[in-house]
């Protein structure tokens, strides 16, 4: 008999605490693993929910399990192990039925499996679902692509299980094909920005203040309750105050300074590249984690060239906050003008401002101003946020503030990639004579690309010099 709402594979982390997140919804949860051992263990430690859970060791009562139009979760490694998934469910799938890959997703194979699955009756729904372990058990930030009808049938369990502000559920179904994983990619982008961006400020502090990480601390919490409210700032306070038990010392100086990454960043960072969007932030953040993974050179560069000389630096406190406003502001602008383009060049027709509401809560760039970015997009206003006349005032009165600390960082010789990607892109969006002239001078010159003169036509061409022989 099928007695279950809804389905998931996968038992892992993010998997287990999803599926207790149904069960405490009161939905019933039919729940696969491929080693079944690690789903009686899930099972085992289930406690009161055990009973909203169908634990099925076999691929086939598990799907007769879930009630018809079925619609299946499965959370496993992205990737192959994803396709796999999917050729063992379609042999035992109805018409109508659907799977929800709620994984980290390349979009692009989001959208070649929709398409192959399309003809066969079978929906699918590429879901991002943001808030990592915490977010996953007691409500996450949800973005669904795919199936419009398929995403009605599971929309109930989702909207319930998501986070919620206000009492707003932040889910929402953001377009057909690869819509949603590509949503959750560029929130992955942003990401990566945004705690770059933190980590510089913390490097000010640390080898420019010389402060301890216990007075860094306090000043994250601080900030917390200002402007930069967020959900990241305010882990920060947290992770610099943490003691090693071992050794009684400050965690953050014993932990490898060599960041990880699986790869959404990077992938955000390719997509703006491919639509032909100025993404700096992001691309300076995955830049920056790249370079921390080069220990070893790292260390050697530093014996060839010498440690920094002039490490000392007088930029206050409340600068370094002004500065990192506007650095998380081009950020955003930025991740913004990739998902619009998108949806431009994909048919998407992105809901912007809904976007910006399902990530007030649940996900891990929640923040304070992501409702004046839902109000702007909804009024139509935002060509770029750094038009919005709310976030234009911030800028004005944070920008300096901005200069102010790249120009420490590089006379400290503090490296601050997105800070300073975020500084050159605002001044470059705002400059209305910019130096591409010249570029096409020179394009004209070497390749005969042609170049715009106002009033005379375009792809003109000027008669160069030769330059053989010289």
């Amino acid at each position: 008999m099928s007695t279950a709402d809804i389905g998931l594979i996968g038992l892992a982390v993010m998997g287990s605490n999803l599926a207790l997140n149904i069960a405490e919804n009161g939905y019933t949860v039919a729940v696969h693993n491929r080693t079944a051992s690690k789903t009686d263990e899930f099972v085992a430690g289930a406690g009161a929910l055990r009973d909203k859970i169908i634990p099925q060791p076999y691929l086939k009562e598990f799907v007769e399990s879930i009630a018809r139009p079925r619609s299946i979760i499965i959370m496993v490694q992205a990737g192959k192990p994803v396709d796999q998934t999917i050729e063992q469910l379609l042999p035992l799938l109805d018409e109508g039925d659907a799977i929800l890959e709620c994984g980290n997703a390349n979009f692009h194979d989001t959208v070649r499996r929709f398409e192959e699955l399309r003809p066969k009756g079978i929906g699918f729904l590429g879901v991002g679902v943001s808030g990592g372990e915490e977010g996953a058990r007691h409500g996450p930030s949800i973005m669904v692509g795919g199936s419009k009808q398929q995403w009605h049938n599971a929309e109930k369990v989702l909207t319930d299980i998501a986070a919620k502000f206000n009492g707003e559920s932040c889910c929402a179904y953001l377009g057909e094909g690869g819509a949603g994983h590509f949503v959750k990619t560029i929130h992955n982008g942003i990401e990566y920005a945004d705690m770059q961006m933190i980590a510089e400020v913390y490097a000010v502090m640390r080898d420019g203040l010389g402060m301890n990480p216990k007075a860094c601390a306090e000043v994250f919490k601080e900030w917390n309750k200002g402007p930069l409210n967020s959900y990241l700032i305010e882990i920060t306070g947290h992770v610099l105050d943490a003691i090693d038990e071992e050794t009684g010392k400050p965690l953050i100086e014993l932990i490898l300074d060599k960041a990880g990454q699986k790869g959404t960043g990077r992938w955000s960072a390719i997509a703006a590249q491919e639509l032909a969007v100025p993404a700096t932030t992001i691309e300076g953040a995955v830049a920056a984690r790249s370079i921390s993974a080069l220990k070893s050179e790292r260390i050697a560069a530093e014996r060839t060239y010498g440690a920094r000389t002039s490490a000392k630096s007088d930029v206050s406190l409340e600068t370094l906050e002004k500065a990192l406003l506007a650095g998380k502001i081009a950020a955003y602008a930025q991740g913004f003008a990739v998902m619009s383009k998108a949806s431009e060049e994909n048919g998407w027709d992105l809901p912007l401002g809904t976007i910006a509401r399902i990530w007030r809560a649940g996900c891990i760039i929640r923040s304070r101003f992501l409702d004046q970015m839902a109000a702007a997009y909804d009024k139509g206003e935002a060509v770029n946020l750094l038009m919005v006349p709310d976030f234009v005032e911030l800028m004005k009165a944070n920008h300096g503030a901005l200069r102010q600390v790249v120009a420490a960082g590089a006379l400290g010789e503090f490296p601050l990639p997105c800070l300073s990607s975020a500084l050159a892109y605002f001044d470059g969006y705002r400059q209305a004579t910019g130096t591409a002239n010249l570029i096409q001078g020179q394009r004209d010159f070497f390749g005969a690309h042609g170049f715009v003169i106002e009033g005379r036509g375009e792809d003109l061409h000027y008669k160069w010099p030769s330059t053989l022989g010289n």
